[in-house]
């Protein structure tokens, strides 16, 4: 169904469908027509469409996340349900991708003319510039905490976390156990300097840094590696959870528990986590806040009329203490 349809049908000009069915202002139209026309599209089944209105506006009602390009797990789900939340009440949709190529993702906001684009520490600030020189309000999340964006979530802050519970548990020899997966690298490397950080301030030796596959002989060999050291390491600061669990598994096809032999650290507080045998202890990032959080600050941006208080730029995150530490 067109406009011209519910133009013959409701017995009034497709300019007047467009003026009603777009609220647009400063049009004489009497409350009746109004109503014909409505009731002549809601009969016919008929929705203005998106693309028409941002031809015409110049820009959509869709909010793009831009995520970088790594696997999309619970927390980065649980961070668009976040955005999503906040924003689709006011009329706008999110739409989301992974950043892979700079020139595939200008090409796709100068076709989708987003109302505003969320930039999950997924491009440089270089691209931003372009964006809001094209009039697309652009809202960025840093991973290492540097200013200049509206929000931070600092991998280090996460690491420091981790050693510092270790420590309070009277562990003195550390390993980090990295992931094997390169798209993930930026936040394991953020992660890993926050972990050397707090060592050094405690007076400790370098974490042992080790990668942990996802597979039980392989994890095996890693823990073996960690215990069988002249100093072995009796705490793992692991990159995630999935890594932790990983170490868990390794530690029972060699014999071994945790804590007794190795306390463990994860991160997400995933639900397998406090699932596992023994449960996990995670640092939880407040993945639900962190979209909340970012969804308020787009819509600050979007509309300011509403006079919103601007949002924390640091979402708190949180130990979840249990057995394996």
């Amino acid at each position: 169904m067109t406009s011209k349809d519910v133009a013959r049908h409701a017995g009034v000009s497709q300019s007047t469908v467009s003026y009603v069915l777009n609220d647009s202002p400063n049009q004489s139209i009497s409350k009746a027509t109004r109503e014909r026309v409505r009731e002549a599209a809601a009969a016919l089944g008929y929705t203005p469409s998106a693309a028409a209105r941002a031809l015409r506006r110049g820009s959509s009602d869709t909010v793009l996340m831009v995520l970088p390009d790594a696997p999309i797990g619970s927390a980065i789900a649980a961070i668009l349900e976040g955005v999503t939340a906040v924003l689709e009440p006011h009329g706008h949709p999110v739409v989301y991708r992974r950043q892979r190529d700079v020139g595939d993702l200008r090409a796709l906001w100068h076709e989708l003319m987003p109302a505003a684009i969320a930039n999950l520490a997924a491009f440089p600030a270089a691209e931003e510039a372009a964006m809001e020189a094209g009039g697309i309000p652009v809202v960025s999340v840093s991973l290492d905490g540097a200013p200049g964006r509206a929000m931070r979530v600092p991998q280090t802050a996460i690491g420091r976390l981790q050693v510092e519970h270790l420590v309070q548990r009277g562990h003195t020899r550390l390993a980090f156990a990295a992931s094997t997966d390169p798209t993930v690298a930026e936040f394991a490397r953020g992660r890993l300097t926050g972990v050397e950080a707090a060592c050094a301030d405690h007076g400790l030796p370098a974490p042992v840094v080790l990668d942990v596959p996802l597979f039980v002989d392989a994890a095996q060999r890693a823990v073996q590696r960690m215990r069988d050291r002249e100093d072995p390491v009796t705490a793992v600061c692991a990159y995630n959870d999935e890594v932790a669990l990983a170490v868990l598994a390794g530690l029972r096809a060699a014999g071994l528990t945790s804590p007794d032999d190795l306390a463990v650290v994860g991160v997400d507080n995933v639900t397998a986590g406090r699932l596992a045998a023994p449960p996990l202890t995670t640092v939880d990032i407040g993945p639900d806040d962190i979209g909340t959080t970012l969804g308020k600050h787009v819509l600050r941006r979007l509309k300011p009329e509403l006079e919103l208080p601007e949002p924390d730029d640091e979402p708190a995150m949180d130990l979840v203490v249990r057995a394996t530490t």
